[in-house]
């Protein structure tokens, strides 16, 4: 029960952050959408450096901290849902090299933010 707890507190606040950043940034109707875009990299990258922080620090924070900052804050606040949904939006529009770029290109910038991250925190060691 306390797992879901802590999944269920970090996901509100990271849904909360992604909703308040993605207003921040916003899309203008029918454009490229840039906040889920930079929200995505953004989760990847700060998760890459949760990852590295946290595997540096086992056992003391161990599950709890994975629980609550990993699977709760960064998986409410990143938007692969709402990257779906987009990318297929784009695509019911016939914007289909719009939404090959957008794919591609948050894929690329997501996994290079997850390695750039990592890389940090592991250069710290």
């Amino acid at each position: 029960m306390t797992a879901y707890l802590l999944v269920g507190a970090g996901g509100a606040l990271g849904a909360m952050a992604r909703f308040g950043l993605g207003g921040l940034i916003g899309t203008p109707a029918g454009a490229f959408p840039v906040a889920t875009f930079a929200i995505n990299i953004i989760g990847s990258v700060l998760m890459g450096l949760l990852v590295g922080t946290l595997a540096r620090l086992t056992p003391e924070w161990g599950a709890t901290a994975r629980l609550f900052l990993a699977v709760g804050v960064l998986g409410g606040f990143t938007t692969f849902s709402s990257f779906s949904l987009e990318a297929v939006s784009l695509i019911e529009k016939g914007e289909i090299a719009l939404a090959v770029a957008y794919s591609v290109g948050t894929v690329i910038l997501s996994l290079s933010g997850f390695g750039a991250g990592l890389f940090a925190i592991r250069a710290l060691s």
